[in-house]
């Protein structure tokens, strides 16, 4: 049967597929909640939210608003790591129904014996929950109430605010509603704002020709940090296969020294608990690794599920595999493109569960003995989704602080998928984003749709497997403003290096891959070079660990220019007590004069109010007083990043 509430509770904001999955959001952070709340008739609705952190034992809660048209709205701030819960809970407020209904008749100049007696019982009703102070003006009331010789004063009580506002303290809340329960999952910070440094170890090596080392890498920290990376991600750092080793240029067949690629995973010397032995033991990556970390930076590993055919696995576990009639098993393919080398995981195996299990503990012994808190995952979209739901979940109960960047350029409900399942982030399509028109729409789809709820994308200019047509030209003006762009409009954002501040960028003649791709060779860097992109982008990371509006991804607002090849636009920390306004060119051959209009609205100015803004990138400063104001762009430095000074 029916209960018998009056109150109906519609159009929960924030959830995602009717509670199905959690929200998310970083530690510290507002959840906005909105809804529809009403009841039948005329009577007072009153409304609230209700949260706890999964470890606390009692139920916090915040009043709602009322907005318009039946519309309600109430914060609360998630301060712990780990699982919020939140429901709406509504009722029919009596006591406030008749201190309203008593308003109107006493205005209409009725006279309100009866219902002063009726404000009585309601007072009566709360004394053991008030305090002192409140006792003592809620007994004032009911002896006005209940005697007649009183009754100038009582009406002059009951119309008051004082009475007003201890009944809304103190509800009775008669036949209440709830809602069904909604979840918030709330990260360490890094899952919101990360800089990403990608670089192959094995190419660390100062000597020509030489394979590096963990060691090497350890030499290159310093540089990784005064660049302003915060997250050192290395391909797979395991044992390469060397059945089907792949040859340079992703030759099928592989010449005597090739080195393979590292996503071809396991051999005779181990598998996914392995690292490669010329780069050394695992006991030299946890020295990196703590190394590292004593430089503000952490190393994220690629978590890539696949098997060379020489790992330990295809002969342990060889029911893991799907093999054809022939005895033969099937290996990786994305048509046109082959992957001898690499063979898939059968996750339709009879023997599922232990393959899971398995897994599992794969991703816990890099978090346990090495101290790993950040994986990339590769190609996670041809892998089942459930899968990650249920891998993601069980390290988070272990280990809260561990993120998972999904590397996933797929469709959008794939990405989204994996989202939902607990990817705590996303490579995005920013890589093919090149016209305004586009960077504007993508923009507003991550920040002003659901997907500001449980997507974070990860704006990378370039990968290992893209180089993207726009910088085959290597052309310096492109690589400065596609780094500033991933930069600002995103909170999280990586390069490939030292690919791309070398303005490396030779292709494969109608593909967006690199000629002689690192994924097939060992490179010799010059890692002392500094240059013109290694200042800039240093500079532009530490403005980026400065300026918390630049910590987060959703505060953001497009202006206006009168020039279709510059964008213009403004970011404000959640108190909008750091605000910023960023012009980027995004003509890389000829110099841009234009006009940008101010949002004056946003920033609660009026047109003529004179306010200061200092670019960070080159330390000049502006008084401007007009909404329009002028601005002058180079393709030498495409760009400006103002601080806003009110």
């Amino acid at each position: 049967m029916q209960n018998q509430t009056r109150i109906i509770i519609e159009n929960i904001k924030p959830q995602l597929d009717g509670g199905l999955f959690q929200i998310k959001r970083i530690v510290g952070q507002i959840v906005t909640v909105t809804a529809d709340v009403f009841s039948d008739g005329h009577d007072v609705v009153e409304c609230c939210v209700k949260f706890k952190h999964e470890k606390d034992k009692k139920w916090s809660e915040v009043r709602l608003n009322h907005i318009s048209n039946d519309e309600w709205i109430a914060s609360f701030k998630v301060e712990k790591q780990g699982i919020y819960t939140y429901f709406i809970e509504g009722w029919v407020d009596y006591a406030l129904n008749w201190q309203h209904g008593t308003e109107r008749k006493i205005n209409d100049n009725q006279h309100v014996k009866s219902e002063l007696l009726e404000g009585a019982e309601y007072c009566s009703a709360i004394l053991k929950e008030v305090t002192k102070d409140e006792k003592a003006y809620l007994n004032k009331a009911i002896k006005a109430f209940q005697n007649e010789s009183e009754y100038n004063e009582a009406i002059q009580i009951a119309l008051s605010n004082e009475l007003h506002q201890i009944f809304k303290k103190y509800p009775t809340r008669i036949l209440a509603n709830a809602s069904h329960e909604l979840q918030v999952y709330v990260d360490r910070k890094k899952a919101l704002f990360s800089t990403w440094y990608e670089f192959f170890p094995r190419s660390s090596s100062s000597e020509p020709g030489k394979h590096g080392t963990f060691k090497d890498c350890e030499v290159l920290l310093p540089r990784v940090a005064e660049m302003g990376f915060d997250t050192l991600y290395f391909p797979p750092i395991h044992p390469i296969g060397e059945v089907n080793r792949k040859g340079k240029n992703n030759a099928t067949n592989s010449e005597t020294g090739d080195v393979g690629s590292p996503w071809g995973i396991g051999s005779q010397h181990g598998g996914h608990k392995s690292t490669h032995p010329e780069l050394g033991t695992i006991d030299d990556f946890k020295s990196l690794v703590k190394k590292a970390k004593a430089l503000g930076i952490e190393v994220a590993m690629d978590y890539a599920l696949q098997a060379a055919p020489d790992h330990p696995y295809v002969k342990d576990f060889p029911q893991w595999f799907k093999w054809r009639p022939d005895g033969t098993v099937q290996y990786a393919e994305n048509p046109p493109k082959k992957y001898q080398d690499i063979q898939p995981i059968y996750f339709e195996s009879s023997d599922w569960k232990n393959l899971w299990k398995e897994l599992l503990d794969v991703a816990l012994f890099w978090i346990e003995e090495c101290d790993i808190k950040v994986f990339r995952v590769d190609n996670p979209h041809t892998k089942p989704f459930y899968f990650w739901g249920w891998l993601i979940s069980e390290i988070k109960k272990k280990h809260p602080d561990v993120l998972f960047l999904a590397e996933a350029f797929t469709r959008p409900k794939i990405m989204h998928e994996l989202a939902k399942q607990g990817f705590t982030q996303s490579y995005s399509y920013f890589t093919w984003r090149n016209s305004k028109a586009e960077l504007i729409e993508y923009v507003e789809e991550l920040t002003k749709t659901d997907q500001k709820e449980f997507f974070r994308a990860n704006f990378w200019p370039n990968t290992p497997d893209i180089n993207p047509y726009p910088l085959q030209s290597g052309n310096e003006s492109i690589f400065l403003h596609k780094y500033f762009l991933a930069a600002t409009l995103s909170s999280n954002v990586g390069i490939y290096g030292p690919v791309y501040e070398y303005l490396v960028h030779a292709a494969m003649p109608g593909k967006e891959e690199y000629h002689n791709s690192e994924k097939y060779e060992i490179y010799h860097w010059d890692w002392n070079v500094r240059n013109k992109m290694t200042m800039i982008i240093s500079r532009i990371n530490k403005i980026r660990h400065e300026y918390a509006s630049l910590q987060q991804t959703t505060n953001i607002q497009f202006c206006s220019t009168d020039n279709d090849q510059v964008l213009a636009y403004y970011k404000f920390d959640d108190e909008k007590l750091d605000e910023t306004l960023m012009i980027c060119s995004i003509d890389p051959y000829y110099a841009k004069q234009v006009w940008v209009q101010l949002p004056l609205n946003s920033l609660g100015l009026r047109n003529g109010q004179p306010i200061k803004v200092t670019d960070l990138i080159t330390g000049n400063s502006y008084i401007w007083d007009k909404e329009w104001n002028f601005v002058e762009l180079h393709p030498a430095l495409p760009f400006h990043l103002f601080k806003i000074q009110k």
